[in-house]
């Protein structure tokens, strides 16, 4: 066997070209990764308005125009060098930076790969001074041109001199989806900027200057859709030196894909797992099956404590306090998710287009079978027939006060005066009960439509859960314990993690470098597989640093118990009893959602019901 002949090369510097189109490989995907370049340099350079222009999807043209401070003559061939920039000096800077471009790499990439000229004027020079780059040379003079005060950046023929690179690109279609993509995320970021695009001559989105809630919120219903508007509420929540605020989408208002979702730090918008496992929590308990949430947040935080340096197109970041943040943003969604009850919010209103729930993909169910086997389908496998019935007495056993089944608040209908009727709670007074499956009231706006069952459901869960919290849980020991043979790492998870298990009623110990035995497990899961449950909660605490695993799964078990033990379907209720369960809803935190994130109930204005009979027409 003959050995290879290995040639050697000497060491030699890349020439200034082939280094920026190797740098344009991180920073130049496509022309939506320009336009973002471009853009955030003009938000940067202070721009209250920003005009971007593309051709061909942005192939043939690139055309970004700001109003912001402009370039300096003397610094415009510094803006197409490679490692140049204004925005940091120090390492202090770059610890705790807060622009968004930052790495003075994106003008010389872009250049290196198009045909750019770069037009800019300051306040106080009589004209304008051009640049331009083909990629190939640089004409480095800067030569007059009449312009406003501001920056004008062309790019023209994208991936023109790297054809390989050019193959690679979608249909104009497509690579503009991107593009208009990129533009709507930053201009949700930047609500102090008007933002105007056209694609082909034609004005695809024209957006002033939001200041104020409500303006806002016009710029968010232009960009996501007014339905994500009208189905959202507005938070906001501050401690720990975090600040999140913005809008949440209803749990009804789910979608079968995270195509609307913007998440950003400190106006940057990221794509962080910590942050979206964080917000994915918040949402478990009443999210339906498989779907995603909508949402458009904003965490503000100390720029030192945040690392945007992590990634090169600058779309992760990095949280020097991981756990923390993690914290803040679940229970600070959590909890504005647990305030949406009647009353509070639109959660149970019907949109104007007429009396349509929620849909989940594929055809919706109907009839009394959408209200009797909805809550039992994604745990029937795991705890089926009589396993059920034995928990529901274990609970009782456990919690003998609280009775699964209660309507001990009776309020008779007919005793309440037409006048009271509807005015003294949201959800109103029950007139009647419909086959048996739905409550029908009459509150102030009008007709309230409860899914009795559904409704039940949610206030005898969130009553298993409280108790839960107030009893503590508890645990019981087995008699043969259970040996896990786990990675080194893991080992040293559980033993740094020991109270966090023993809070839920576990005893965890570690006997070996990669053997850890289980002592102890929550009565409730007794019937658990406890091997793979230790071994997801190791595994969230390695990637998160955090889990709530232990806590999701003994709410599966009580959500089970509380679908079985709640009013069935075809149950003929007393007005005092179908009162009683309203009043309970208007008290129950997330009573707008049964356990598996389905609608209990809808609103329907007199206007909506008026427009049904062509009333005033």
């Amino acid at each position: 066997m003959t050995d290879a002949v290995v040639e050697r090369h000497r060491i030699h510097l890349l020439s200034p070209q082939l280094a920026n189109q190797i740098a344009a490989g991180e920073v130049v995907e496509r022309p939506s990764s320009v336009v973002k370049e471009l853009v955030e340099n003009s938000i940067d350079a202070g721009a209250t308005r920003i005009e971007i222009e593309v051709e061909e999807g942005g192939v043939r043209l690139i055309r970004v125009r700001d109003d912001g401070c402009g370039i300096e003559k003397d610094d415009l061939p510094l803006a197409l060098s490679r490692h140049a920039t204004s925005k940091i000096h120090t390492l202090d800077d770059l610890e705790a930076v807060a622009s968004m471009g930052f790495r003075g790499e994106a003008l010389p990439s872009i250049s290196s790969v198009s045909r750019l000229e770069l037009r800019s004027r300051v306040d106080g020079d009589d004209n304008g001074w051009h640049v331009t780059g083909d990629g190939r040379e640089l004409a480095l003079d800067a030569k007059p041109v009449p312009h406003p005060v501001g920056t004008t950046i062309e790019v023209r023929d994208l991936f023109y001199n790297t054809p390989a690179r050019r193959k690679f690109l979608r249909t104009e279609k497509t690579e503009f989806g991107h593009l208009e993509d990129v533009i709507k995320r930053i201009a949700l970021g930047h609500f102090q900027i008007a933002f105007q695009l056209k694609h082909n001559q034609r004005v695809i989105h024209n957006l002033p200057r939001a200041q104020g809630q409500l303006q806002m919120e016009k710029r968010v219903g232009a960009l996501y859709g007014e339905a994500f508007i009208d189905n959202a509420v507005f938070m906001e929540m501050e401690g720990a030196g975090l600040k999140l605020w913005g809008w949440i989408g209803l749990p009804t208002f789910s979608r079968s894909q995270g195509d609307m979702q913007s998440f950003y730090v400190n106006r940057r918008v990221v794509r962080d797992k910590l942050v979206t496992h964080a917000i994915r929590q918040a949402y478990q308990d009443v999210l339906f099956h498989g779907r995603q949430p909508a949402y458009v947040l904003y965490l503000e935080i100390d720029p030192a404590k945040v690392d945007v340096n992590a990634h090169p197109a600058k779309h992760e970041v990095r949280f020097r306090e991981s756990r923390l943040v993690h914290d803040f943003l679940f229970r600070s969604i959590h909890s504005a998710l647990a305030e949406l009850r009647p009353g509070e919010g639109d959660a149970g209103r019907v949109p104007e287009s007429g009396f349509a729930g929620p849909t989940f993909g594929g055809t919706r169910e109907s009839g009394s079978q959408h209200h009797t086997s909805h809550g039992t389908a994604a745990f029937q496998s795991q705890y089926k027939g009589p396993a059920v019935q034995d928990q529901i007495a274990f609970y009782r056993a456990l919690h003998p006060q609280s009775p699964v089944i209660d309507f001990n608040q009776p309020v008779a209908v007919n005793s309440v005066s037409e006048e009271e009727q509807g005015h003294a709670h949201p959800l109103g007074y029950a007139i009647a009960q419909l086959h048996g499956v739905y409550i029908l009231a009459q509150n102030q706006q009008g007709l309230v439509v409860v899914d009795m069952h559904a409704a039940h459901e949610r206030i005898t869960y969130e009553r298993m859960k409280l108790d839960l919290d107030s009893d503590g849980i508890r645990a019981m020991r087995l008699l043969v314990p259970i040996t896990l043979a786990v990675s080194s790492r893991e080992a040293a998870m559980a033993e740094e993690h020991q109270t966090e298990f023993v809070r839920f009623g576990f005893e965890i110990d570690r006997i070996g470098p990669e053997s850890l035995v289980v002592r102890q497990v929550p009565s409730l899961l007794k019937d658990a597989n406890v091997d793979t449950l230790v071994r997801d909660v190791l595994s969230d605490l390695m990637e998160h640093g955090v889990s709530q695993r232990l806590r999701e799964t003994a709410n599966e078990l009580l959500a089970t118990m509380a679908c079985h033990g709640s009013v069935r379907a075809n149950r003929q209720l007393s007005g005092a009893e179908m009162n009683s369960l309203l009043r309970q809803m208007e008290e129950t935190e997330r009573s707008g959602q049964c356990n598996h994130g389905r609608p209990t109930w809808v609103q329907m204005s007199m206007d909506q019901l008026d427009k049904l009979f062509l009333r005033g027409q």
